[in-house]
């Protein structure tokens, strides 16, 4: 233990006190809550996500009712677009509009700085679930694959909370510092690791209106943002003074920086066929259901969809591409000499980019947040028309919920970090040296012609050629038939295997009652 930076039992004694306190409070809820959980625990895991849900609603309702008290201020002159709303006005206003919204409440809600505190404080919470989520899954989906059960202690229905506990006993775990590490960078690469990925939801959209920033150059600005995480990874692994850190973060940084050439090169495709990089513009052009997406466009989005899909795999260290954490080579890679929060804090900015460049595959290639059946609601003869601009909270609730909005984004993005966690469990990992030939001698060259005959089939399409247009339509329609059958395909072959779980292996799988410690 000489090599390790202040111990424990050499901090000062008046952190005792709080930590105490903290310490009982959390075994006293722990008390009171565990008959309950252990009860009626899959019922609060639902109530929970329903009940989040219907906060966001209600704060986007909010938002909404404030601009259109604004634009109604706006329109009869009674203040300027810039000018501030008194109480007074807003209560003329929701008069006027037969709002339910008191005027007390939109007052504070026309600051640009109290929506962007309730947006951050949104993201940070969104994004912690969704880690403590993709924890507990990875766990399962490992444990089934392997004829395992996985979690099944803590909170009761299939372990459930065991993310939950995972945290706090790091949270109290020693923040160990090896003594020859350069202790400011050793500290800066966590915070370079994670910002960057929390900061890729600024600009990615959840909905038409469910975005922090809406920016013209949104794809431009999450792609530099995942950029910025190689260079945490790198000065983890030089500031560690490790040796195995180091071979970690060059692989790290020789894998990232290789494959983000493919993978922007494919992404540069979907946006050469919307003709924007608005994210929210590359979505509306998708509009009109499961057909109209552009992976089905033509043969090379199709196989361009493959390409970035590949790419990011690399891009987020998954597996078969997860040599920088190679623990049969490198102990645990450039996060070796990390410990406690500092090291669960490496996993979060993973988990997190692995629903980012998720994200981006279900916005620029499958539709974004429509239902497979989400036909285009802008017009009156459409038939999810009335729903979709009813003045009934109800009704737009059941639009957002059954045919067009963040729910349907957030259960594709699941569906591809499933991929992305049953790959990692089935493929074996390959060498460095045939990490860089796949990329630099096989998916560079693929997506140079890919991205060159996309701009040849672009241009014919334009010269709207009878034969074309017809050839184009039997194409997407066979294209769209093939994703559709592989897409249940993995859906039938993964319920098919957790049914099958206990067969086998015999008893060794079977979900008999735990004993009690």
């Amino acid at each position: 233990m000489a090599r390790w930076y202040v111990p424990w039992h050499d901090r000062p004694k008046h952190f005792e006190g709080p930590a105490k306190i903290a310490a009982d409070m959390a075994v006293a809820v722990y008390r009171v809550s565990k008959p309950l959980v252990e009860r009626f625990a899959l019922g609060i895991l639902l109530g929970a996500l329903f009940g989040s849900g219907v906060a966001v609603f209600a704060v986007t309702e909010l938002f909404a009712g404030v601009a259109d008290v604004r634009a109604h201020l706006v329109a009869n002159g009674d203040i300027g677009p810039a000018d501030r709303m008194s109480l007074e006005d807003i209560r003329f206003a929701t008069q006027s509009l037969e709002s339910p919204l008191p005027a007390a409440l939109i007052w504070p809600f026309q600051f640009s700085l109290v929506r962007d505190l309730i947006a951050i404080h949104g993201v940070i919470i969104f994004a912690t679930i969704l880690v403590m989520g993709s924890i507990w899954a990875e766990r399962k989906v490992s444990a089934h694959i392997q004829s395992r059960l996985g979690p099944m202690r803590v909170g009761g229905w299939h372990g459930w909370a065991q993310s939950l506990a995972d945290p706090i006993k790091l949270i109290g775990k020693e923040d160990l510092i090896p003594r020859e590490a350069d202790r400011p960078l050793f500290r800066l690469a966590v915070y370079l690791t994670v910002v960057p990925a929390l900061a890729g939801f600024l600009a990615l959209p959840f909905g038409v209106f469910w975005v922090f920033r809406d920016l013209d150059v949104a794809l431009i600005f999450i792609l530099a943002m995942m950029g910025i995480q190689v260079m945490g990874v790198l000065i983890a692994g030089w500031a560690s003074n490790n040796k195995w850190s180091v071979y970690g973060a060059m692989r790290e940084a020789l894998q990232m920086v290789s494959y983000e050439i493919p993978m922007g090169m494919a992404l540069l495709i979907p946006v050469m066929v919307a003709g924007t990089l608005r994210l929210n513009e590359i979505a509306a052009a998708q509009s009109g259901g499961w057909f109209n997406w552009y992976a089905w466009h033509s043969p090379l989005t199709f196989v361009a969809m493959f390409i970035y899909f590949v790419a990011s795999l690399a891009s987020c260290k998954r597996a078969p591409f997860d040599l920088p954490e190679a623990e049969s080579e490198l102990v645990a890679g450039f996060h070796t000499e990390y410990s406690g929060i500092r090291w669960s804090l490496f996993f979060f900015a993973e988990y997190v980019a692995m629903f980012i460049v998720s994200g981006l595959l279900v916005i620029l290639f499958l539709g974004a947040w429509d239902a497979p059946w989400a036909l285009s609601a802008a017009a009156p003869g459409d038939p999810f028309y009335p729903w979709a601009h009813s003045d009934s909270l109800a009704a737009r609730f059941a639009y957002g919920l059954l045919v067009s909005g963040p729910v349907w984004f957030i259960l594709k993005c699941a569906f591809f970090i499933f991929v992305q966690m049953w790959l990692r469990w089935t493929l074996p990992r390959l060498r460095i040296d045939q990490v860089l030939y796949s990329c630099v001698q096989v998916m560079l060259p693929l997506t140079m012609v890919v991205l060159l005959g996309c701009a040849f089939w672009e241009l014919l399409a334009t010269d709207a050629h009878p034969w074309f247009s017809a050839m184009a339509g039997v194409i997407t329609v066979v294209l769209g038939l093939i994703g559709a059958i592989a897409m249940i395909a993995i859906l039938v072959v993964a319920f098919a295997g957790v049914r099958r779980a206990s067969v086998l292996v015999g008893t060794q799988a079977v979900a008999r009652p735990l004993p009690r410690s």
